[in-house]
């Protein structure tokens, strides 16, 4: 636009100038009757009412300029132009009005004076004095929106001294009529005292947001402004800031229907924009030393915007949801931004399902932008929303399906997490399970990511495809034998706890077929991560601990073992006498797999972790106590004697003392068996002279922190 968003100040002095003169001087010119009609429609009389008296009050010829370009009010002689003196004949001096140029400065002292001549004024005053305005600048050959920028910064100067009640009302009320006719120009004059804010301002968008009649057009040309690509990126925060101002006001959200989704995108987006621009080193900054306020105050004054928005709109329960949530902070993050548009949605689909279709329809082509942020927002927006049935039926199964397949090929990760939290999402809504044979080699797929966001969404989809009903347990189980174990030993905490639930999940679904005693791939699938979750009821991840602990109350019910009191006393009070009676009914139930259970335990004796190290310690010393002889090879009797050697000098003394207690077992169970392989004279002399039974091991009490004390009731570790 001409002169640019910001302008320019103006100063110079206010001749002897009447509208009314001015109106008749222009309808003159154009050889039009000269009377005291307004240029402007005319109101019905039914619906303003009494006629205000007087109805257009005129700047007479006391309005004088004073030397040194000094303005001084109405003296108390000035006349009134009224029906009373219509047939009087009008004083010359004004009339010279005419044939006066219109200098810099001129406009900007003419709004103060005309919100001080219409305080008596009415609406249809205000209007006709507006309207009259814009006939005499139009008339003059000048650029009507430099002359609305002049009298709004007039206005911007002279409303915080006038009075409260009338005369301020009057002024805003000429905002409001110019802002009706030309919002665009009135916005842009706006648009440079909201950054940084200016309390004057904020009342003149509060103003316009009260109008019903120019809020909605207002509001068009702050989206405008926020989302236009050509824009300067300050333009972009004024706007956003003008809008948190307009939204606060009860009732104006009202004045966005038929453009809620695309503004709700906008600021989103602009979120993104901010938290993408505050991490990059190398992005231009916005935010200038002349600004008051920190730059994270652009986001929080957007955020702002966002609550305002959805509150007005009976959204209050979705801000309280993303408050609990901590959905706001995720939003404003560099690295969450994605998490918080999520969780958004989610919010959304639960409490504010009446504008999922019209965000759903505006998201589509925002997926194929060249602008990064608006196309990860969308794509962030359209997972979410996935989770509402009625809104994934918009679009065809097979068309969503093959976008999320697509997306596993870019080669940006975020894309590929998105996809796997959408195919996640579009499997809960569905009723039956379709389309497994697409789904699955594309999530299995995913468990070998190196992006622990990649690899928890794919195990979620799978935990959600496991849910729904005829979900495939077998298949499922055989994919997963050769995947699943290797992640629930994944040394990042959230995979662990997430391979863990969905174990659990697995065995919860195929437990008819476990209790039937069939042999298939999930009883396998069982006894070979038995070991990693009876050590993991110990790990350093709450998470995984308490997953660990409610998959093997899982195992238990399916496989009915009666050892649920146990598992729970193992995980909250890491009972020697509890794991012990634990190893003695596995010992029992699957003789042939004691072998690889001590394999498996001797892996963690080197774990980092000391409460895994010292698990592991005792859990080989109450499997090796209730091994019969010849049940395992000397080859690993010597091995695990060995490596219990070693943690015999472990600087944690708690694993030591266990070592120590756990290395005589494996000697004891090693001279057993020599025995048993003696000749057949030594077996007879055995039968009539019974050797002492093995000593039960005894194990020092664990000094490291229980679960159920830090957990349950918030103790800290005694000193």
């Amino acid at each position: 636009m001409a002169g640019g968003v910001w302008g320019r100040g103006r100063d110079g002095p206010v001749g002897s100038l009447t509208l009314t003169a001015l109106a008749e001087g222009i309808r003159a010119s154009q050889g039009q009757p000269v009377g005291p009609s307004s240029t402007g429609p005319q109101a019905d009389p039914q619906e303003l009412g009494p006629e205000p008296e007087p109805y257009i009050q005129t700047l007479t010829p006391a309005f004088e300029a004073q030397p040194g370009n000094e303005v001084v009010a109405p003296t108390a002689g000035s006349e009134i132009y009224s029906p009373r003196n219509a047939q009087e004949p009008a004083p010359e001096r004004p009339y010279q009005a005419s044939q006066y140029s219109w200098e810099e400065g001129t406009l900007a002292d003419l709004a103060l004076y005309t919100a001080a001549c219409l305080e008596e004024a009415g609406y249809a005053g205000t209007q006709a004095t507006a309207l009259t305005l814009s006939s005499a600048l139009e008339a003059r050959g000048q650029r009507l929106e430099d002359q609305v920028h002049g009298l709004v910064r007039g206005l911007l100067a002279q409303v915080p001294s006038l009075a409260e009640g009338r005369p301020r009302r009057a002024a805003l009320r000429v905002l409001s009529a110019l802002a009706l006719e030309h919002a665009q120009d009135v916005v842009c004059a706006l648009l440079p005292s909201s950054l940084p804010p200016d309390r004057a301002a904020s009342e003149l968008w509060r103003s316009l947001s009260r109008n019903q009649r120019v809020n909605g057009q207002v509001l068009v040309q702050l989206l405008w402004a926020l989302k236009g690509v050509a824009a300067p990126e300050s333009e972009a925060l004024a706007a956003t800031r003008a809008l948190g101002e307009m939204l606060a006001v009860s009732g104006c959200v009202g004045a966005t229907r038929g453009f809620y989704p695309h503004l709700l995108l906008a600021l989103v987006t602009q979120l993104h924009e901010l938290a993408q621009g505050a991490h990059s080193p190398d992005s231009p900054k916005v935010w200038e030393p002349s600004h008051r306020g920190p730059p994270h105050s652009h986001a929080s004054c957007t955020v702002e915007a966002l609550k305002a928005l959805l509150t007005g709109d009976g959204g209050r329960m979705v801000v309280t949801c993303m408050e609990q949530a901590g959905g706001w902070r995720r939003l404003v993050g560099a690295h969450t931004h994605l998490e918080g548009v999520l969780l958004l949605a989610s919010a959304m689909v639960a409490h504010a399902d009446h504008h999922l279709r019209g965000l759903f329809a505006d998201l589509l082509p925002r997926l194929r932008s060249a602008n990064n942020p608006q196309r990860l927002t969308a794509m962030a927006f359209f997972t979410g929303l996935l989770q509402s049935q009625s809104t994934a039926r918009l679009l065809r199964e097979e068309v969503i399906l093959e976008r999320l397949r697509t997306w596993q090929g870019d080669p940006e990760p975020t894309v590929r997490w998105l996809g796997l939290l959408g195919l996640g999402n579009l499997a809960m809504n569905r009723g039956k399970i379709r389309h497994v044979n697409m789904l699955l080699p594309v999530l299995l797929r995913a468990l070998g990511e190196g992006d622990v966001r990649l690899v928890g969404a794919a195990l979620g989809a799978l935990r959600r495809l496991l849910l729904q009903p005829g979900a495939p347990v077998r298949l499922l189980s055989s994919e997963l034998r050769p995947r699943l174990p290797p992640l629930l030993d994944d040394a990042r905490d959230s995979v662990r706890a997430s391979a863990v639930g969905l174990l659990g999940t697995l065995v919860r679904r195929g437990q008819r077929g476990l209790r039937l005693g069939l042999r298939g791939p999930l009883r396998k699938l069982v006894l070979q991560s038995l070991v990693p979750l009876l050590l993991r009821l110990h790990d350093s991840s709450q998470d995984a601990a308490e997953s660990s602990e409610w998959t093997l109350a899982r195992c238990d019910q399916a496989l009915r073992w009666g050892l649920l009191e146990e598992m729970v006393t193992v995980a909250h009070y890491d009972s020697p006498e509890a794991l012990s009676r634990v190893c003695h009914r596995l010992v029992q139930r699957y003789p042939s797999h004691v072998q690889y259970f001590l394999s498996q335990t001797q892996g963690y004796l080197r774990s980092p972790q000391d409460t895994l190290r010292r698990a592991a310690t005792v859990l080989i010393g109450f499997l090796v106590y209730h091994t019969r002889p010849k049940g395992i090879s000397q080859d690993l009797l010597d091995s695990l004697f060995q490596d219990l050697g070693q943690l015999q000098g472990d600087p944690e003394s708690a694993v030591s003392s266990a070592a120590h207690v756990s290395a005589q077992q494996v000697a004891l169970l090693a001279r057993a068996q020599v025995q048993t392989r003696s000749p057949n004279l030594f077996r007879f002399i055995r039968r009539h002279h019974s050797y002492p039974p093995r000593p039960h091991p005894l194990y020092d009490d664990s000094p490291f922190l229980r679960r159920s004390l830090a957990g349950r009731w918030s103790c800290l570790e005694p000193h």
